[in-house]
C-alpha cells in the first residue's frame, strides 16, 4: 500500500522534534560544519587530542557496551575518547549537524535524517554479534506472553509502545508496517514512547501501560515476558565518522573500525573487550556505505515522511 500524505500526517506529528531539527540547530554551527567539510579544513568536536563518541542510550548498559570500542579507538589513535550520550535521537542528530561529535553510533534512520539535515558524516561499518552474520537486525512486534494478540492487525485500538519518533526499529519500520495493515500509528492506536528499547520491552511485558509494542531483537531476546508476533529486517546501525576530521585520521578510523573482530581487539591489548557482556553485543564490524541505507530512503520517499526531510 502506498501511503498518502494524509496517512503520513499522523505519523509525522509524533516526530515534530526531529522535523523541526534544522530550526533548533544554530545556523552558524550548521554552516561551519558544512564549510569545513567543503573546504577540506580540519575540524574536531573539541580539540585535536580528543575524539567525541556519540550514542543514544538504547538500554541501561549502553556506555558499558561501547566502552571496549572506545578503548580500542583510543589505543589505536592515541587520542582521548570522550563518551557523549544524547538524550534522544533528535539530540544526536543535532549534535552531528552542529559538528559536536567525531565518531558515533547511529540508527539507520537517524543517519539518513542527520545527512538530510546537513550533517557531514560518513558511515564506515556496522556491528554484528555473531560470526558470519550480515549487518542488520530485526524490528520485532511484541505482546505480553499469553496475549490474545497474534499479529499486527491485532494492534488496532491498543496501547502500543514505540521507542522514539526517530528510531529506525522502534518507530519508522513499525509505523510503516502498521500503515500497511491500514492501522494509523497515531489515531488507530494509543502510542506510548518508551525512550529506550529495553523499556519498551519491559512495559509491553507488564501489559499495563502498553498492550503491545516494538523493539529491536537484541533487547527482546532478554525478556521471557513477551512474545514476538511479527518482525522486519532493518539495515544495520552504522558507525559514522565526521567528514571534517583530518583526512589521515578519517582514513585511520575507517581502517580500524571498518572490519575488526573482538579477538583482534583483545589481541591488541583491549582487556575490556574480553568479557561475556561485550561478547553478547559485539563480534565484529562489517563495512557498509551510504548506499546500504537506500532502503530507508525508499521508505521515506514512499511515505513522504516529513522527518526524513532536510
Amino acid at each position: 500500500m502506498r501511503l498518502t500524505t494524509k496517512s503520513w500526517t499522523a505519523l509525522a506529528a509524533a516526530a515534530l522534534l526531529t522535523a523541526g531539527l534544522a530550526a533548533c540547530s544554530s545556523a552558524s554551527a550548521t554552516e561551519g560544519s558544512g564549510d569545513a567539510a567543503a573546504s577540506g579544513e580540519a575540524k574536531f568536536a573539541v580539540d585535536e587530542n580528543t575524539l567525541v563518541f556519540g550514542v543514544v542510550p538504547d538500554s541501561v548498559d549502553t556506555e558499558t557496551n561501547y566502552q571496549p570500542l572506545m578503548d580500542y579507538i583510543a589505543a589505536e589513535t592515541g587520542k582521548t575518547v570522550e563518551y557523549h550520550e544524547s538524550t534522544d535521537y533528535a539530540a544526536l542528530i543535532e549534535a552531528a549537524v552542529a559538528g559536536k561529535i567525531d565518531v558515533a553510533s547511529f540508527s539507520g534512520f537517524t543517519y539518513v535524517t542527520a545527512t538530510n539535515n546537513g550533517a557531514a558524516i560518513t558511515p564506515i561499518s556496522s556491528i554484528v554479534t555473531e560470526e558470519g552474520q550480515e549487518p542488520g537486525y530485526y524490528s520485532q512486534a511484541i505482546v505480553p506472553k499469553g496475549s490474545d494478540i497474534t499479529d499486527l492487525a491485532g494492534f488496532r485500538g491498543k496501547k502500543v509502545c514505540f521507542v522514539d519518533p526517530s528510531s529506525t526499529s522502534g518507530y519508522l519500520f513499525p509505523s510503516y508496517n502498521l500503515l500497511n495493515e491500514d492501522i494509523d500509528p497515531k489515531t488507530d492506536v494509543t502510542p506510548v514512547f518508551a525512550g529506550k528499547h529495553d523499556v519498551s520491552v519491559t512495559k509491553t511485558g507488564e501489559g499495563v501501560e502498553c498492550e503491545a509494542g516494538f523493539a529491536e531483537d537484541s533487547e527482546v531476546a532478554k525478556s521471557d515476558k513477551v512474545e514476538i508476533v511479527a518482525e522486519t529486517m532493518v539495515p544495520g546501525a552504522p558507525i559514522v565518522v565526521s567528514d571534517t576530521l583530518p583526512e589521515e585520521l578519517k582514513a585511520q578510523l575507517t581502517e580500524i573500525l571498518g572490519e575488526v573482530t573482538i579477538d583482534q581487539m583483545i589481541e591488541s591489548g583491549i582487556e575490556s573487550a574480553d568479557s561475556d557482556g561485550f561478547r553478547s553485543v559485539f563480534y565484529a564490524t562489517v563495512p557498509v556505505d551510504d548506499e546500504y541505507y537506500d532502503t530507508i530512503r525508499d521508505i521515506c520517499a514512499k511515505t513522504e515522511a516529513e522527518q526524513c526531510q532536510g
